[in-house]
């Protein structure tokens, strides 16, 4: 399911920006804009990890480096029967954590500086489940994807509203000012959607699958606790497209925004992951 989703994103895109292009300069300028569409394409499958963990300036890290948060992921590597990822640390004081990479072969988790002084060994490991859950559930290549995808058609959008403004390139007629307004206001529109088409409840089914491998349900639900209260966001203003790849929402309290929230609400995973603590054969001793 998720090889079709990345599919239909990557035609969606070529679709778009031979639009806007056609709208711009065409059919020279579609021309132009498909091969751009193509190129992008082939950046966001194969880097597109690279890039987010490069907006973030995220680094990797070594076991020398952070002992604790490589032991934590060594054994749920090795519980999960998933290849060691890469790891990183986010200069961050929110604290927040996510996953990326194409499969597992290729994945990384990156943790920000806040969440490692906010959690003691045990949320961390719930944390980590978490998002190991998602590099098993495959979620990781279409969230990077979406992001990336979700940032060109803002930058798109922005060239549609300049070609409005200055009538198309000398193309005047009111058709194509008319469809470049259109491209201009469903641009933005489309990156959300994008973010939204992102299903809720795959943090459901990684929270569960995570709590399962880990035995730490009821940690991921202090964790998400403590994440969810913290008093400091991170700064996604330039970046709210990689917001649905977070293990919390960032960008909670923004109302607009969280009309598009592809995170189902904290208290809702918070009182589900009691439960399956209760319901599992971990209850006896999940912490």
């Amino acid at each position: 399911m998720n090889g079709l989703k990345v599919t239909l994103l990557m035609l969606a895109l070529m679709l778009l920006f031979a639009w806007i292009g056609m709208m711009i300069g065409g059919q020279g300028g579609m021309i132009i804009a498909f091969i751009i569409a193509i190129a992008m394409n082939f950046v966001s499958y194969w880097y597109s990890d690279k890039l987010v963990l490069k907006m973030y300036r995220a680094r990797e890290v070594s076991e020398a480096d952070h002992p604790r948060l490589f032991r934590v992921v060594r054994r749920i590597s090795t519980v999960s029967s998933v290849p060691m990822p890469k790891v990183y640390i986010v200069p961050s004081k929110a604290p927040n954590a996510f996953a990326t990479g194409r499969n597992q072969d290729n994945a990384a988790v990156a943790v920000t500086e806040g969440l490692l002084e906010i959690l003691n060994e045990d949320e961390l490991e719930g944390v980590l489940g978490h998002e190991f859950a998602h590099i098993m559930n495959k979620d990781m290549l279409i969230g990077t994807i979406a992001a990336t995808f979700a940032g060109a058609i803002g930058i798109l959008a922005t060239i549609a509203r300049w070609g409005a403004i200055f009538g198309g390139m000398g193309r005047r007629d009111n058709n194509n000012i008319f469809g470049l307004l259109i491209a201009a206001i469903v641009g933005p529109l489309a990156a959300l959607v994008i973010q939204s088409a992102i299903s809720r409840q795959r943090e459901f089914k990684a929270d569960k699958i995570g709590g399962g491998i880990t035995g730490k349900y009821k940690s991921l639900a202090s964790a998400l606790e403590k994440l969810h209260h913290a008093p400091v966001r991170m700064n996604l203003d330039k970046k709210p497209a990689t917001a649905h790849m977070m293990i919390v929402n960032p960008l909670s309290g923004r109302k607009m925004l969280s009309l598009f929230s592809t995170h189902p609400p904290v208290e809702e995973r918070i009182e589900r992951l009691h439960k399956l603590a209760q319901e599992s054969h971990y209850s006896g001793y999940a912490q």
